[in-house]
């Protein structure tokens, strides 16, 4: 049936109406996408290509991506940019905490007698703190934030669970450039806050750790380089046994067993000491034997390739964190007498203006946003939807808090956390521009904070190389669409579930 004279007419207003829509995005997406895809295989540089100067455009091919991956700097900064995301775990784990001690219910009970004993703790608290930080010297940013931090803390004791959810979540309403100007204040080593509360503390400690000597200093190293290996062999027998219980898939137990793995092959460049070498490594070796050795041998209960996605980054994503932090501890300890016998004794660190605290900083901040993120309400409105009837089950059997958290709410929390994962993913993979332009001086120190989306804005913009830059963008793009895919993939089914 052919259309009649006013279902024509009425088509031409409604296209009227998203012609305005169409346009914009054919300007400012389509047209410049195709562009760019165009200038990744040329050398277009604007150094070449300007009014001023007009040389033949030529078409390079590969070269570009090509060259880029024999580039020092896209591999340092492609490392920045994955250092960076090791803070998802952290990240996932402080939003869900979150929103799991917002989702109680504060005042049930009519228990009004504790909260007023609560509350009243919390002035005294927060009272002899700023006395404290008056008679330390302390700055006026330094007794602002304890005193905000009390008033949050009295204010949701009155309020209740929608002050709370109101103030975590308020600081997402400050737009991304004031917030980073704020950290930077507080990373600031001469007058920040942060120093001003760590340095009291480096203080005590200096006669302490000057008293030791090297060769204890190292021994206590050991011992916590050692405790790598334990928390690796446990997340090891905890997935191999996960896995053979059908709450693992095999996709999902090579990822968590990857992520296990990386820093017991870092030990060899972040560690000193040889035999630490060949321990992790040897240790690293009969893991995956022993793995293989279990796929062969099979397994009683069946699962799906990808069940058990979000327990192999987020939980082993935070033992391998854990584990580079042991590492990280154990190389300061075996240096602690050698910092602390200097004029100055130990001094707190110079954050951004560091090379080795720089990412760290971010790290910290990143966690710190996270907490009160979308990331949290996301999770609020799955804690809403988990059926009561459950717990009441749970609470009959006698199950404890943790019990019921680790077999109710986080399985039936497994579709928002694999949603919440796979966009921090992207987001890690694109983001760090921001971060880099204000806060550490355009990715600085030597390039530290340097990312790939900022690597991109130098390359197109500071040094004119559109070609080489739209290159990049297509090789993050690419990035970006292998997760997207993997989203696409296995995310309708655990929506479904």
């Amino acid at each position: 049936m052919g259309m009649k004279g006013k279902d024509w007419r009425n088509l031409c207003i409604g296209v009227a109406f998203i012609t305005p829509n169409i346009l914009g995005f054919l300007a400012f997406s389509a047209i410049p996408l195709v562009i760019s895809f165009f200038m990744a295989f040329t050398d277009w540089n604007l150094a070449l290509h300007n009014i001023f100067r007009n040389e033949p455009l030529k078409f390079v091919g590969f070269d570009n991506f090509v060259r880029l991956f024999g580039e020092r700097d896209f591999l340092q900064y492609l490392g920045n940019t994955l250092f960076l995301m090791i803070g998802i775990p952290f990240g996932v784990a402080g939003s869900l905490g979150a929103a799991l001690l917002l989702n109680c219910d504060f005042k049930a009970g009519g228990s009004r007698r504790v909260w007023l004993i609560v509350l009243l703790t919390v002035i005294m608290v927060v009272a002899v703190s700023i006395l404290t930080l008056f008679g330390m010297g302390a700055s006026a940013m330094s007794i602002l934030i304890a005193s905000v931090f009390g008033l949050v803390l009295v204010a949701g004791g009155i309020g209740g669970q929608s002050v709370y959810r109101t103030l975590f979540y308020f600081p997402c309403f400050t737009a991304g450039v004031a917030t980073f100007i704020l950290w930077k204040k507080l990373y600031s080593p001469e007058n920040g806050p942060i120093n001003h509360a760590i340095q009291p503390v480096l203080d005590v400690i200096t006669p302490w750790a000057s008293s030791l000597t090297p060769g204890h200093a190292a021994l206590a190293a050991q011992v916590v380089l050692a405790l790598t290996l334990v928390v690796t062999l446990w997340g090891f027998y905890r997935k191999l046994r996960d896995w053979r219980d059908g709450e693992v898939g095999t996709l999902s137990l090579f990822i968590g067993l990857v992520l296990l793995t990386l820093p017991l092959l870092l030990v060899w460049s972040w560690s000193p000491w040889r035999w630490s070498h060949w321990v992790f490594t040897a240790v690293a070796v009969l893991g995956w034997l022993t793995t293989f050795g279990v796929l062969i041998k099979g397994r009683s209960y069946e699962a799906v390739l990808d069940r058990g996605m979000a327990d192999a980054v987020i939980l082993d994503g935070l033992l391998m964190v854990i584990g580079f932090a042991f590492i990280g501890g154990a190389n300061v300890l075996a240096d602690l007498p050698a910092m602390a016998g200097t004029e100055t004794g130990l001094m707190a660190p110079k954050w951004l203006a560091d090379y080795y605290w720089a990412k760290p900083a971010l790290l910290i901040m990143g966690f710190w946003a996270a907490i009160g993120s979308n990331n949290m309400l996301l999770y609020l409105a799955g804690l809403s939807g988990i059926p009561q009837e459950l717990y009441e089950a749970a609470d009959i059997d006698g199950a404890t808090p943790f019990q019921r958290f680790w077999n109710i709410t986080w399985p039936q929390l497994a579709n928002v956390t694999f949603f919440i994962l796979v966009m921090s993913i992207i987001g890690g993979l694109q983001g760090g521009f921001e971060m880099a332009r204000t806060m550490t001086d355009n990715g600085g120190p030597a390039g530290a904070t340097t990312t790939l989306s900022y690597y991109i804005y130098s390359e197109g913009f500071d040094t004119g190389r559109l070609g080489y830059a739209s290159a990049v963008s297509w090789t993050l793009f690419a990035m970006v669409f292998v997760v997207t895919m993997f989203n696409w993939k296995f995310g309708n089914r655990y929506t479904q579930e």
